[in-house]
C-alpha cells in the first residue's frame, strides 16, 4: 500500500530541557515512553515510519485499522507507539518485546498489545499544516477524534509544570512535554520550541564494549561499557566512557547482544578515555537507553539501569549533554 499524495516527513525532535522560563506560553503533554512512529493514513491503508524514516509497518498490524476508522480523511501523524504495564503506565522495557519484530504472532500480539499515541498532525486532505501554529495543529488533531482499540490521542494536561514534576515522581513517571504554543512543526529538525521535562534522568548512550559476568554468566556478557560523543561530526567526534550498565539485562537481550558483538569485535578501545577494566571491545554502532541517578564529578553514571536496545538511533547523533560536558573541562 502506498499514498503517492502523501509527503514523507522526518519528526520534530525537542532541542530543550528543563520547565520553559515562560510556562504559560507552552502545551504540556505527557512524555510517552515507545517508539516515535510516523503514521500515513488513507482510506485504503497505513503505512508506519519510524524516526529515521525506516519502514516498519508490519511490525504493529493491529494499527491496520486506523485508516478505516479516520475515513474518508488522508492524514499524516505523529505520534508514539507504547506498550502499556499493568499500571496503566507506557514501558519501553515492555515494549522492546515488539520494536523488534518484523511480523509478531498472534501469541505475542495478545501478549504484548502496541497502541499508538498520536500528539500531531502534519497533513491533511491535501493541506500541509507544519507551518501552523502549535494550537492550531492541536485544534486539528481534536477534530479527528482518534481513539479506538489500538489509537488515542495524547492529552493535554491541565496543571502547572511544577505540579506536574511533583505527581510524576510520585507516580514513578519519566517526565513530560512542553511545547510552545506558536511554534511551527520544524521537520526532520531539533528544536528548542519543544522541551523534555524529566522527573528522572534518562537518555540514550553508546555500547562500545563489554564485560563478562560473574559465577553463572562467566561466559557471557555481564555489564555494557558506555559512552557519548562530545560532537555529532563524525570527522572528529570522540568517544567518552561514561560507566558500566549491567542492571536490567535479560537474557533475550543477552542472545540478541551476544550475536550482534560477534560480528562487530574490535581488537581496540574505541573510547578515548578507555577505563583499566578488562574490557571486550565493539564498533560503537549499538545505542541504549539508560535510566540513572546522577553523573558523578568523574563523569560516570550512578545506577545505571538498561532499558532496552534503540535500534530507531544512530550512534553517531548520540552526543553529550552540559552535564556530562563539564565532568571532561568542556561544554
Amino acid at each position: 500500500m502506498s499514498h503517492p499524495t502523501l509527503p514523507r516527513l522526518l519528526p520534530m525532535l525537542a532541542g530543550g530541557s528543563g520547565i520553559p522560563a515562560n510556562p504559560d506560553a507552552y502545551q504540556l503533554e505527557p512524555k510517552l515512553d515507545g517508539q516515535r512512529v510516523m503514521a500515513y493514513v488513507g482510506p485504503d491503508g497505513v503505512v508506519l515510519t519510524n524516526r529515521r524514516g525506516g519502514e516498519i509497518t508490519s511490525h504493529y498490524p493491529e494499527l491496520a485499522g486506523l485508516g478505516e476508522a479516520l475515513a474518508p480523511h488522508t492524514v499524516v501523524l505523529d505520534g508514539e507507539v507504547v506498550a502499556f504495564n499493568e499500571k496503566g503506565q507506557t514501558s519501553f522495557q515492555r515494549l522492546q518485546r515488539r520494536m523488534h519484530v518484523i511480523a509478531p504472532p498472534a501469541r505475542l500480539l495478545a501478549d504484548t498489545p502496541a497502541v499508538f499515541v498520536a500528539f500531531d498532525v502534519l497533513w491533511l486532505d491535501g493541506e500541509l499544516l507544519v507551518d501552523q501554529p502549535q494550537t492550531e495543529r492541536r485544534r486539528v488533531l481534536d477534530g479527528l477524534g482518534i481513539k479506538g482499540p489500538a489509537w488515542q490521542t495524547a492529552p493535554v494536561l491541565d496543571a502547572t509544570p511544577e505540579e506536574l514534576l511533583e505527581a510524576c515522581r510520585q507516580a514513578g513517571l519519566e517526565g513530560f512535554m512542553a511545547k510552545r504554543l506558536d511554534a511551527p512543526y520544524a521537520v526532520g529538525r531539533r528544536s528548542p520550541a519543544w522541551s523534555k521535562v524529566k522527573c528522572g534522568r534518562r537518555r540514550e548512550f553508546v555500547v562500545g564494549g563489554w564485560s563478562s559476568g560473574q559465577g553463572s554468566r562467566q561466559e557471557s556478557i555481564g555489564s555494557l561499557a558506555l559512552g557519548c560523543y562530545d560532537t555529532a561530526d563524525a570527522d572528529t567526534q570522540r568517544l567518552f566512557y561514561v560507566g558500566q550498565a549491567g542492571s536490567g539485562l535479560n537474557e533475550a537481550m543477552i542472545r540478541q547482544l551476544q550475536k550482534l558483538f560477534g560480528q562487530i569485535g574490535l581488537p581496540a578501545s574505541p573510547f578515548v578515555n578507555s577505563p583499566p577494566l578488562k574490557l571486550h571491545f565493539v564498533r560503537p554502532m549499538l545505542v541504549v537507553e539508560i535510566a540513572y541517578t546522577e553523573v558523578t564529578e568523574t563523569g560516570t553514571l550512578r545506577q545505571p539501569s538498561i532499558k532496552g536496545l534503540r535500534t530507531d538511533v544512530i550512534a553517531g547523533e548520540v552526543t553529550w549533554d552540559d552535564e556530562i560536558a563539564a565532568c571532561f573541562g568542556s561544554g
